[in-house]
């Protein structure tokens, strides 16, 4: 836990006393009925953090995984609640969670996954432009060393890392035409070689 959370957690805990207290200045005559409610207001407090805590446990276990076929040459990724379709790849050893966008001609990196991959920023050249839903971005093409999906491993697969701030590196044509088919069917995504 970080000093922040400490500081969440100590707030939440006198904030819980002034409540508690509050709450027992307020039914001095009803007691055990105070208790009662007391206890349950304490569960789902306590159930609440639980849930917070776990979260990206339960999320994990919940949320469809991409799927790996390797004797059917075949890559099935589900679709997001979002309704976009998520792979996660290894960029030069590092796994890498792009979201696949088949309008995009070029496969784009964040700055941040760009030096996940071992690419440093400060030898990245951002002189080439590329057009995006919000205008102009200045990009620097770069070379990856090796992208793997499943099975499946390219070397010097040419990419963009974007300049600008972005929430999701992009899975775009220039890696997804190696593939002899994509189709979008039953809510997947499927890429077969």
């Amino acid at each position: 836990m970080t000093g922040d959370d400490y500081g969440q957690l100590i707030y939440l805990g006198l904030l819980g006393s002034v409540l508690a207290f509050w709450y027992f200045v307020q039914g001095r005559q009803k007691l055990g009925r105070t208790l009662q409610q007391m206890a349950a207001w304490v569960l789902i407090f306590l159930g609440t953090l639980a849930v917070i805590g776990l979260w990206s446990d339960i999320r994990g276990t919940v949320a469809p995984q991409q799927t790996v076929m390797a004797e059917d040459g075949r890559i099935a990724l589900p679709q997001a609640p979002d309704g976009h379709y998520y792979a996660t790849l290894e960029v030069n050893g590092s796994p890498i969670r792009f979201m696949v966008d088949t309008g995009a001609s070029g496969t784009v990196l964040t700055r941040r996954d760009a030096e996940r991959a071992g690419l440093e920023d400060d030898e990245l050249a951002f002189y080439s432009e590329a057009m995006t839903a919000n205008g102009m971005v200045r990009t620097a093409p770069v070379r990856l060393d090796t992208v793997a999906l499943g099975p499946f491993t390219d070397e010097r697969v040419p990419a963009y890392v974007n300049e600008g701030e972005m929430s999701q590196s992009l899975l775009g044509m220039s890696y997804l035409q190696r593939y002899g088919r994509i189709e979008i069917a039953d809510g997947e995504l499927i890429l077969e070689r």
